[in-house]
């Protein structure tokens, strides 16, 4: 499979280079900033990209890449920072001409196939202190800004590239032109990365690796692990054992739902644990805590299934893209661990397991279509995401089965709204969290001290970042009446209108 390596360099944007990559049917994923040549060779790549970043190219201990990838052949798109760092690399040198943060106008000053098809000057998104003084040998100006000299340059032998602003955020309005110019006029890729192409390349992987042996895999009725479940079951068949663990920790009636629908899919098995998983998060606060126990919690689980069975030696788990990035720092390059995905860096280190991860080359909504593409009911697959540890990273403070069942009976009555006013469908995720304070109200004329729960909806497309939703104040102002009126123990109801970042989606 054609594959571009993106080799991230700590900016907040590598994730946004990847999703653009991708949309033009090309495949890409990000790398450590310091991947050898030899692994990029290995791996297939013919086409590389260089993330901005926030360190300055002079400064000591600055994230540098492997010098010999500029020696590959392999055609290279340098962002912001990564131009700086192959113009430095190259022999060009590095100052400050101007810092410009936010919108500019980039002015063509040279016909090249990275820009064909562009107007002569078009808005772009700056971001960045340093720029490029002085050109390397066999380096040519492909374009300016009203205040800087090399907003573009280009060794068109080598086909390497760099440009100082941001093609891949929505403030660059052709950045998605500029990909596709390097992609194919300069890689000369093809379209390749669809869903048939990954049904068929992951069913032989699986198929290859599991053998004869059978493959144990949890669902939760969420589109995750559903999607991911109807692809191994198409690979393997009924060597597939399918668990849904309720751990307690579920939403309102969310058990006898879900095994009503996953049974016309697939065979599943259930097993009851919710007093095992409470009693281990008993007095635990901390998410990350919460997290790793519940991780871990699942797994003996599931190694007391496997025993009963006779022994499994594969365990699948529907992680995704966006959980590697965030429970990773970097894939060992500058950026910061957001959270620990459970199913990530949750697992017990004595994992009896091999693990297969079907989808984690995947974005949310990739999964989306990969479901669509299998068949997979539309109820499902346009489900909102639910968290692997449930609603214990909902509960902000001690888990407890009376605080849960607070937190599910809110839940029940926001998504119930949501439903009925025809706005479910318009919101990417949509949950209750249940605050670790009181405060005083006043109910029947009588004075209460009870709890406060946050109403969170967001907008998103692939959960790496996310804008809250502004719903209309009757609904809002519905579902807070209603929590407070038919939950006692509830007597207040907040909105959050934080977006991610600086928030993440989850309070926890």
């Amino acid at each position: 499979m054609e594959r571009v390596l993106v080799l991230d360099f700590g900016s907040q944007y590598t994730q946004l280079i990847c999703r653009r990559i991708r949309e033009q049917q090309v495949y890409a994923e990000i790398v450590p900033y310091n991947i050898s040549a030899e692994a990029v060779l290995s791996r297939g790549a013919s086409g590389l990209i260089f993330s901005g970043g926030p360190a300055s190219v002079n400064r000591h201990k600055s994230p540098q890449p492997d010098p010999e990838l500029l020696n590959l052949g392999v055609p290279i798109l340098g962002i912001c920072y990564g131009m700086q760092l192959i113009a430095r690399m190259s022999g060009g040198r590095i100052g400050q001409e101007i810092r410009e943060y936010g919108p500019a106008r980039f002015y063509l000053k040279k016909n090249s196939p990275l820009f064909t098809g562009l107007p002569e000057n078009f808005a772009v998104w700056m971001s960045h202190g340093d720029s490029v003084k002085v050109l390397p040998a066999g380096f040519s100006t492909l374009g300016r800004t009203t205040h800087l000299t090399i907003a573009a340059m280009a060794d068109e032998k080598r086909r390497i590239y760099g440009v100082q602003f941001h093609p891949e955020v929505e403030h660059t309005p052709l950045g998605r032109e500029i990909f596709a110019n390097f992609l194919f006029r300069v890689c000369g890729y093809r379209r390749q990365w669809t869903m048939k192409n990954f049904i068929t390349e992951k069913t032989r992987e699986i198929r290859d690796r599991v053998g004869k042996e059978r493959v144990l895999c949890a669902v939760s009725g969420g589109v995750d692990s559903t999607v991911m479940a109807t692809l191994l079951y198409r690979a393997i068949g009924r060597r597939l054992i399918a668990v849904f663990v309720d751990n307690g920790l579920l939403r309102l009636n969310e058990a006898e739902t879900v095994l009503r629908t996953l049974r016309q899919q697939l065979p599943v098995r259930y097993i009851p644990a919710q007093e095992r998983f409470l009693m281990r998060l008993r007095g635990v606060v901390s998410p990350e805590k919460k997290r790793k126990i519940i991780g871990a919690e699942f797994i003996r689980v599931f190694e007391e299934v496997a025993e009963k069975a006779g022994g499994v030696k594969f365990l699948a788990q529907g992680t995704l893209y966006p959980d590697l990035i965030e429970s990773r720092s970097a894939w060992g390059g500058p950026s910061a661990t957001i959270k620990t995905h459970h199913n990530v860096g949750g697992l017990p280190k004595d994992l009896r397991f091999q693990l297969i991860e079907p989808l984690k080359e995947l974005f949310k909504d990739e999964v989306r279509k990969l479901g669509r593409s299998l068949g997979v009911p539309k109820r499902i697959l346009n489900r909102h995401p639910f968290p692997g540890p449930g609603l214990a990273v909902r509960v902000i403070g001690a888990v407890t089965k009376q605080r849960l069942d607070l937190l599910r009976r809110a839940d029940a009555i926001f998504i119930n709204e949501l439903q009925r006013s025809g706005y479910y469908h318009q919101v990417w995720q949509a949950l209750v969290v249940l605050l670790p304070v009181k405060s005083v109200g006043v109910m029947g004329d009588k004075r209460t001290y009870e709890n406060v729960v946050a109403l969170r909806a967001v907008t998103s497309t692939d959960a790496m970042t996310a804008d809250w939703v502004r719903l209309p104040e009757d609904l809002l102002a519905r579902v807070a009446r209603r929590i407070t009126n038919e939950v006692p123990g509830i007597n207040r109801v907040v909105y959050d209108i934080s977006s991610k970042p600086p928030a993440t989606i989850e309070w926890e």
